[in-house]
């Protein structure tokens, strides 16, 4: 990097940069420790609405990344927060897991099937026929169509499964409404994640493995950013794309020694 503005602050996703399934990336864990010894703030990002902050670090602890409940921002909470501060007290249907219900729940959300203020689509495992042509009804009525993450499919340990992103193309294609997604790369992602912080994107980093959401979102929220190649981007693909990150290392293996220790972080 040739930005030598201090770093007091780092982003950094979950999925393909910490872990891979149910297990740590090696240097995983040593660069979350170090961001701790070092004292800079960071948040832990995922696209994942299905999971709570407190499933998460559990699951994370579980591979061996202790990682603070606090430190841990998912879209759901995003999504959240976006919804609380465009209508406070609003009503919302819900498509989705424990973590999008809890996280509008704990901003004062009522889940409803009357007339909701917006049908909001998250993460789950059990998509229902039922569910989506309810939320497809509500929406043809009026209701806003929101969704957490824009991602068509996920990983699993026997391949592939359907995303947020491909049940609201199901939804889109039956109402001709689209969702406003909240997740990467959407930049408000990582403009809550730094409000949440009261941090600023000067003074920020961006850790991921995707170039479509990790890099992009990052790019246009005015941070600077690192690719891993642990992911879902090999460095062949980089040139394909017409953004390119700040610096490209092989994993987060490759940052511990950065983390506290020179002026730009990870020059």
């Amino acid at each position: 990097m040739t930005d030598h503005r201090p770093v007091d602050t780092w982003l950094t996703d979950m999925d393909g940069v910490l872990v891979h399934e149910e297990d740590a990336i090696p240097g995983a864990s040593d660069f979350i420790e170090a961001l701790k010894a070092s004292g800079k703030r960071f948040l832990v990002l995922t696209n994942n609405s299905i999971f709570t902050p407190r499933d998460l670090r559990a699951r994370l602890l579980a591979s061996g990344i202790d990682v603070p409940e606090k430190a841990i921002w998912t879209s759901a909470l995003a999504t959240a927060q976006f919804l609380a501060d465009q209508r406070p007290g609003g009503t919302a249907y819900v498509v989705g897991e424990a973590g999008i219900l809890t996280a509008l729940h704990d901003v004062g959300y009522v889940m409803t099937d009357r007339n909701p203020d917006y049908v909001v689509l998250g993460e789950t495992r059990t998509y229902s026929f039922e569910s989506i042509t309810r939320a497809i009804r509500l929406i043809d009525k009026g209701a806003r169509f929101i969704a957490t993450n824009p991602d068509p499919s996920g990983p699993s340990p026997a391949g592939l499964l359907p995303a947020t992103g491909s049940v609201a193309a199901l939804i889109s294609t039956a109402t001709g409404r689209q969702p406003y997604y909240i997740g990467k790369p959407n930049p408000l992602m990582m403009r809550s994640a730094l409000n949440r912080l009261d941090a600023h994107s000067e003074t920020t980093i961006m850790v991921g493995d995707r170039m479509d959401t990790d890099i992009i979102s990052g790019l246009e929220a005015g941070l600077r950013s690192v690719l891993v190649l642990t992911g879902s981007t090999s460095r062949g693909q980089i040139e394909h794309f017409p953004y390119r990150p700040t610096r490209v290392v092989d994993s987060v293996a490759d940052l511990v020694r950065f983390v506290g220790h020179e002026p730009g972080g990870a020059e």
